[in-house]
């Protein structure tokens, strides 16, 4: 409790000047004078209205997010990664941190402008080029040991001073008068438009003033309620910036000539009472705000990002992140902060990163609005934030900042995605463990699924359906002894049809054939847990097999469309299971579903050697069946070397018939076949087709052969017997004669 009180020790106030010092930073006093002078008032109002329309939503979504459960320390990062999952967040939040950690060295080199006539007079007076970093290390020098002796605390209190210079200069420059204002006649609709063909070159300028708004929510760990705080401060601070925003281009399009604008970029200074010295001295105040903000908030992004194991070492994460026990302070992570800020206050510039860290900022913010948007369209029980925005906003806030990556420099966006990318894939390297996407995106798809079920329930009476699909249920208690079912349900799951199978524990319901349940469905999950998986497995628990069969075919698919076929599967050399099957082939057939029998054979199933389909083209429902089902089986990638081959048989009389109709078919495109992989055999007295079967395919990868329920009826096993020369086969019965054409 005591280590409680003194971690939670900022209100909204923090929030809310970490914040608005960010927004009204150094782009406010060197930019907007240019931004103006170039495109005029109503064009920057555009851009102002453009930029809101992103920190807006993020600004809405990130309040959201932070009412529904306490946002601890990391703020941003903590959002993205405790929706997106620890790796997809580590990559964000690494991007994040960096954007932050570089922003210091941003603004402590803007601070040196106001030094301006310092280095002036070293290069009129003396002939001298006094290097920007001569005011830049020390005043990074000055700002590290602050932050790393007295911590943010005392950030805080000099926050509140800075914040109130700020403000002073803001006033002084809106009560300045100038002699082009009071020659300017007319009201605001007076005013310009121009050069709208240079408005994204500006917009990419002045971007960086709309990418503070989240600073304050960096302090989330520091925040005695984080949930109240964030909210508050945040939306205080964004929609204040804006207000100030507008106010400053309009006093700006009529106090100065553009040309003034353009070639002065402290315009601000001729305008404001006492510019000559409070606009200097307001600058310093808005950068150092922004770098003090930035500095107070990155060190917490790299702890919580270390206290999440983010990096390789778990020496440099345990170090990252360490406290210091008299206030909590990320000492450490502060350390590290400072060195690259003053990497990078060394280069003297980071004009070109400055871009970088926009899109980093973008990403952050598209981040923030898809996982907002994502949870209104879930629509999970537990999310139950106090304050909520509307998922449209969340929407366009996130499609905005998409657009915006690429509008303001599309080689930048890819290179931020390329880096990102990167850092996902090292990071997903080491921490193949930690799975995140599928916690988001599970309620979305739920919602999808749900609404695609019902839409599809509603109009399958309506319509009768154009083309046959397979929806096929596999029932089996041998999952752990042979896969081949599930490699064949698979293969028909792959691009055209759906695959269930269930995992059969035999006995009655109860708490412990429950559990049992759950633990081999881990089980299998586990075993058949790979990308090239489309197969949905579940677990049944029955007494007996026509139970189980019977439980199976009354459930609705899970994909949506009705299942139409059953898959039985048994050991070819050692059929023990073979008359229970046969036993429920006429309960299937009562519910008019497709039946695929699976001998699975123990010899290696070698693909090249392609799959033998042996049709009786007395049997067109079969035949048209067994040439669908082939095609389906052949699309997936593991028969992409293999080859169909059909042999056709028929009564001595019907060859001719029989011959023709099928050479019709590979003419017209409909089989996946060439001629020369189709052979017709005459069945004469004395041959069998079992007999063919075992002569001709006795290499083949596959077979699939046809069988009439009725033999089975009579002859029983045997009809399934004596493939002795041959390896796996399929035996299939069609309820109905499906299109082929």
């Amino acid at each position: 409790m005591e280590a409680r009180s003194i971690k939670a020790k900022f209100g909204t106030a923090p929030v809310f000047f970490t914040a608005i010092s960010t927004i009204l930073g150094a782009i406010l006093f060197l930019r907007f004078g240019y931004a103006v002078g170039t495109l005029g008032f109503w064009g920057v109002f555009i851009i102002i209205l453009l930029g809101h329309s992103l920190t807006i939503p993020t600004a809405l979504a990130l309040s959201e997010i932070a009412t529904n459960k306490r946002v601890e320390g990391g703020g941003e990062y903590f959002i993205i990664s405790r929706s997106f999952g620890l790796n997809i967040g580590a990559t964000i939040g690494i991007a994040l941190y960096l954007s932050q950690a570089i922003s210091v060295a941003f603004y402590i080199i803007a601070f040196t402008e106001t030094f301006e006539f310092l280095f002036n007079y070293f290069a009129n007076s003396l002939n001298f080029v006094l290097p920007r970093q001569v005011i830049s290390l020390p005043a990074m020098a000055i700002l590290g040991i602050m932050i790393l002796r007295k911590g943010a605390n005392t950030g805080v209190r000099t926050l509140y001073i800075v914040v109130g210079i700020l403000f002073i200069t803001i006033i002084l420059f809106f009560l300045g008068r100038t002699e082009h204002a009071e020659a300017v006649t007319g009201g605001i609709m007076n005013l310009e438009m121009r050069n709208m063909k240079d408005f994204f070159v500006v917009f990419a300028i002045v971007f960086p003033a709309f990418t503070g708004m989240t600073a304050g929510v960096g302090l989330s760990g520091d925040l005695h309620n984080p949930g109240k705080s964030i909210p508050l401060g945040t939306t205080a601070a964004t929609i204040t910036g804006m207000i100030v925003y507008l106010f400053v281009i309009y006093k700006l399009a009529i106090s100065a000539s553009p040309e003034d604008m353009l070639e002065n970029q402290l315009i601000m200074s001729r305008i404001a009472i006492g510019g000559a010295v409070i606009v200097p001295l307001g600058l310093a105040a808005s950068t150092m705000s922004s770098a003090l903000g930035s500095i107070m908030v990155a060190p917490r992004t790299l702890q919580a990002l270390a206290r999440d194991a983010s990096f390789p070492s778990a020496k440099v994460n345990n170090w990252l992140a360490m406290s210091r026990n008299r206030d909590n302070e990320p000492v450490n992570a502060s350390l590290v902060t400072v060195v690259v800020a003053f990497i990078f206050v060394a280069l003297g510039s980071v004009n070109m990163v400055a871009e970088i860290i926009s899109m980093f900022f973008l990403v952050t913010y598209g981040s923030l609005c898809l996982i907002s948007f994502l949870n209104h369209f879930g629509s999970s029980p537990s999310y139950r934030p106090s304050f909520k925005s509307r998922w449209y906003i969340s929407l366009t806030g996130f499609v905005i900042a998409v657009w915006v990556m690429f509008k303001i420099n599309t080689p930048y966006a890819l290179s931020s995605i390329l880096i990102m990318v990167g850092i996902y894939t090292f990071i997903n390297y080491y921490h193949r463990d930690r799975q995140g996407l599928e916690s988001l995106f599970a309620n979305a798809l739920f919602q999808i699924n749900r609404n695609l079920q019902v839409y599809l329930q509603k109009t399958a009476s309506k319509k009768k359906a154009k083309e046959w699909r397979p929806g096929v249920i596999c029932i089996s208690k041998d999952s752990f002894k042979r896969a081949k079912a599930f490699r064949l349900l698979n293969w028909i799951s792959y691009r055209y049809g759906f695959g269930t199978y269930l995992h059969r524990i035999e006995g009655y319901y109860s708490r412990a054939t429950s559990l049992q349940a759950s633990e081999e469905l881990s089980k299998l999950i586990d075993v058949y847990d790979t990308t090239q998986n489309h197969v949905y497995v579940d677990t049944i628990i029955s007494p007996s097999y026509t139970s189980a069969i019977v439980q199976a075919i009354q459930v609705p698919g899970i994909s949506g469309m009705e299942n139409n076929m059953v898959l039985f599967e048994f050991d070819k050399e050692d059929p023990e299971n073979l008359g229970e099957i046969i036993e429920n082939i006429r309960l299937i057939q009562a519910g008019n579903f497709d039946i695929c029998l699976l001998a699975s054979a123990r010899k290696e199933m070698l693909y090249r050697n392609g799959i033998h389909v042996w049709i009786d083209f007395n049997e067109p429902e079969n035949a048209s069946l067994l040439i669908l089902l082939s095609f389906i089986i052949s699309g997936h990638p593991d028969w992409k070397k293999s080859h169909i081959k059909v042999f056709g048989t028929c009564r001595p009389d019907k060859y001719e018939e029989t011959s023709s109709e099928l050479s019709n078919l590979v003419i017209s495109g409909r089989l996946p076949i060439t001629e020369n992989n189709i052979e017709i055999i005459k069945l004469e007295k004395g041959n069998t087709v079992k007999s063919l079967i075992n002569q001709r395919s006795s290499t083949a990868a596959m077979i699939m052969t046809g069988f009439r329920p009725d033999s089975l009826k009579h002859d029983g096993e045997t009809v399934l017997s004596g493939y002795d020369e041959t390896g796996t086969i399929i035996f299939v019965n069609s309820h109905n004669q499906k299109e082929i054409l």
